[in-house]
């Protein structure tokens, strides 16, 4: 099997935070690609906001059924025994505190666990969608994201400078360059992906970062 790399590589590490019975929420575009790198043995009920319990890996194109679909309005799949709820029932879920993990994406993040990822002031966006409800009330939110933007510039900062969607709710930062854990004394820097060194990440990341006493290498 291929080394993984760029967004499967960080796809691939935020599925192995899911453990058996999980119920998880995965946001639109890179976190919706975990479903297809899910642990053998590992059995999770995936919460889709348009009103899914149950979603299951993306289907093959020409096998895809045109009344599932994901956030993202792309082909999704359910699994046995998963079901079509309100939306209703599905925010339900998300401000009763009864979904165990979220996987998101970010425009920025920073170093104090703040996480912006709605709007970019003066652009059109189409709303915050379910993002605010999930980091008020999930238990665990982890950021998958490009480490920069195309311009090069970091996305993981000393202090957020867009609007707020959450503030210091983030516990987990997974890159294509590294994995950060979000803890009261800052991040740490817990895992290394193939090629990238410790130099290598200071030098692209604004952000203030310590190291795990251990540095592990991503897979």
């Amino acid at each position: 099997m291929a080394e993984l790399t760029g967004r499967e590589l960080v796809a691939s590490r935020c599925a192995k935070f899911f453990k058996d019975g999980d119920f998880v929420n995965l946001g639109i575009g890179l976190p919706l690609m975990c479903v297809n790198y899910l642990p053998e043995g590992i059995d999770l009920w995936l919460e889709a906001e348009i009103g899914i319990v149950g979603s299951g890996p993306s289907p093959k194109w020409g096998e895809e059924d045109i009344d599932i679909i994901d956030a993202g309005g792309m082909p999704a799949s359910i699994i046995k025994g998963g079901s079509v709820c309100p939306h209703t029932t599905s925010f339900g879920f998300i401000r009763g505190g009864h979904i165990d993990i979220t996987v998101l994406g970010t425009l920025q993040v920073d170093q104090e666990g703040n996480l912006a990822n709605w709007t970019i002031p003066g652009k059109l966006v189409p709303g915050m969608g379910g993002a605010m409800d999930l980091c008020a009330g999930v238990k665990r939110i982890i950021i998958a994201t490009e480490h920069c933007e195309k311009s090069g510039n970091s996305k993981i900062l000393k202090k957020c400078t867009l609007p707020l969607t959450g503030a210091k709710c983030v516990t987990d930062i997974v890159t294509e360059r590294c994995y950060f854990e979000v803890t009261d004394k800052g991040l740490v820097l817990k895992e290394l992906a193939p090629g990238y060194t410790v130099e290598d990440i200071k030098a692209c990341t604004e952000a203030d970062f310590i190291l795990a006493d251990e540095i592990g290498v991503m897979q």
